[in-house]
């Protein structure tokens, strides 16, 4: 251990007071394995350090550790590989489904969850909970469980902020320079693209309201006999959310104390490689590519043209190429390894892997940057698209997409982020995201340790949180303001009207004189 990581294990153990083992109930019901995945390891440590978790998900551990209790909703059906890429259609038209996408899955989510049988045998149970960590992406419909068991609530997001999110907290969304997750823009937006993220915004905000949050109520008072739209959204009533986003890579903005950052959290020290993983790697003089297009997308359903442009891309490589794909490929060229399976963190950190190719996920996005290599993002739905821009102009990747890929255009954007430029500027970027006073890890059980010493927290939550939109956006100030003005100028115009007319009056008579 260097004298540098001593010190913050010093600094960290004398201002940090122990918290006995308390019980915590972890709720992550979204189907997406990713997102478990993110914050797995902040659960695992948890555990070891004497707390009690009890995990409602889909994804129960296959073998037990102590501290750690599931209740598994899982379903009989892959929760791996989730979309096929027929089912989007490769235009901006995507952009906009995801939003009716994200409730449909909302709903799935609630509706099987819910009923589980080990879910209802849960809530028979007579349990009792110090802190809930709770997954908050597209539902609300799990929120009963706070007012069952009366516990603070720390919300858990796998990415940055949803949109509607920051309300929660009163912390300022501005659409003029925050970007929303769907439309790919960077902070430093044109006239139209702050059009249309403003009205994208107000689109995402109704939908979430209309087609995710009320139904997700109503789902909630079935299943749990809790409305969560009662007495006001309980959703304003959480103590912390995390973040799994940094603002190195996701763009700088203003966040109030009770929104914190811990991206790159998942992220550990890479094991040793697989023998003929190592191998294939090792034995590239000129380097190694990796592509994945994540646990969410099937990348064998891409159509056989675009296929094809890969390969025929990849053929004409002096480096080797690890393919995670789903099946075998018959055209596949000579230096590309296929793999159904791949330790992406221990492949992305071997220092002879020069380049990624990635669907601009969030999870893969902060391993490469963690890791210092350049990156192609083919982002195809939800924030992918957000997450490839902010990587973009953070200099540390290209944007292909997928629609208008070619050979010629792979090949260009590969000799781009192989060059040594952009190796350069993927580095620095990597520095900037690996220096921090405390790791991602020891940050989140700080805080989650903090809510639990002082009851909730609630001292954290700004006076936005309980202002009316109109009082936060000051526009009773404003419309003050202007009345003021209006009867000022008002004012003013009378009596000089009636200055003016007695002057005027006067001239008359003397000159009738």
């Amino acid at each position: 251990m260097t004298r540098r990581n001593m010190y913050k294990l010093f600094l960290f153990t004398i201002i940090v007071k122990v918290v006995e083992g308390v019980n915590i109930l972890v709720v992550f019901p979204h189907e997406g394995k990713s997102h478990f995945m993110a914050f797995q390891g902040l659960f695992e440590e948890l555990a070891k350090r004497g707390h009690n978790l009890t995990v409602i998900s889909a994804f129960p551990k296959k073998t037990p550790i102590p501290n750690w209790r599931d209740v598994s909703i899982l379903e009989e059906r892959d929760h791996s590989e989730l979309i096929d890429f027929s089912v989007l259609t490769g235009t901006k038209w995507d952009r906009v489904d995801n939003q009716w996408m994200l409730a449909r899955v909302a709903e799935r989510t609630c509706k099987s969850g819910m009923k589980n049988e080990n879910f209802q045998n849960f809530l028979k149970e007579n349990n009792e909970f110090d802190l809930i960590l709770m997954e908050v992406f597209n539902t609300n419909c799990f929120m009963g469980l706070a007012k069952i068991y009366q516990a603070p609530v720390i919300g858990m997001l796998s990415a940055v902020p949803m949109p509607w999110a920051p309300l929660w907290f009163g912390s300022p969304i501005n659409p003029s320079y925050i970007p929303n997750q769907n439309l790919g823009f960077s902070d430093r937006m044109t006239f139209l693209e702050r059009v249309a993220n403003s009205l994208f915004f107000v689109f995402m905000k109704v939908t979430y309201d209309y087609l995710m949050a009320k139904p997700g109520n109503d789902f909630s008072k079935r299943f749990t006999g809790q409305d969560v739209l009662d007495n006001g959204d309980i959703m304003y009533n959480m103590s912390l959310m995390f973040t799994n986003s940094h603002f190195s890579l996701n763009l700088p903005k203003p966040l109030v104390p009770s929104i914190i950052e811990i991206g790159g959290i998942h992220l550990e020290k890479p094991k040793k490689l697989p023998d003929h993983i190592a191998k294939f790697i090792n034995e590239s003089a000129s380097g190694v590519v990796y592509m994945s297009l994540g646990s969410t997308l099937r990348s064998d359903s891409m159509t056989t043209e675009k296929k094809s442009a890969f390969m025929r891309a990849f053929s004409r490589l002096k480096q080797r190429v690890i393919l995670k794909w789903e099946s075998d490929i018959e055209d596949k060229p000579a230096n590309v390894l296929i793999l159904r399976w791949a330790p992406q963190l221990d492949i992305l950190c071997d220092p002879n892997v020069k380049a990624f190719i990635s669907h601009g996920g969030m999870g893969g996005l902060m391993e490469a940057v963690h890791c210092g290599v350049p990156v192609i993002t083919v982002p195809q739905l939800g924030d992918q698209h957000l997450n490839a821009k902010a990587l973009e102009a953070s200099g540390g990747g290209v944007i292909l997409d997928l629609k208008s890929i070619t050979e010629t255009v792979l090949v260009e954007a590969l000799n781009k982020v192989l060059s040594s430029e952009m190796e350069q500027s993927m580095k620095s970027l990597s520095a900037r995201f690996n220096d921090r006073p405390l790791s991602p890890m020891d940050t989140a059980i700080y805080w989650i340790e903090y809510v639990v010493r002082h009851k909730g927290a609630f001292f954290m939550r700004t006076a936005a949180v309980d202002m009316p939109w109109y009082q936060q956006l000051l526009l009773d100030v404003i419309g003050f303001l202007v009345l003021i003005v209006v009867l000022v100028a008002y004012v003013f115009y009378r009596i000089s009207s009636s200055v003016f007319n007695k002057l005027f009056k006067q001239q008359i008579k003397v000159k009738k004189s």
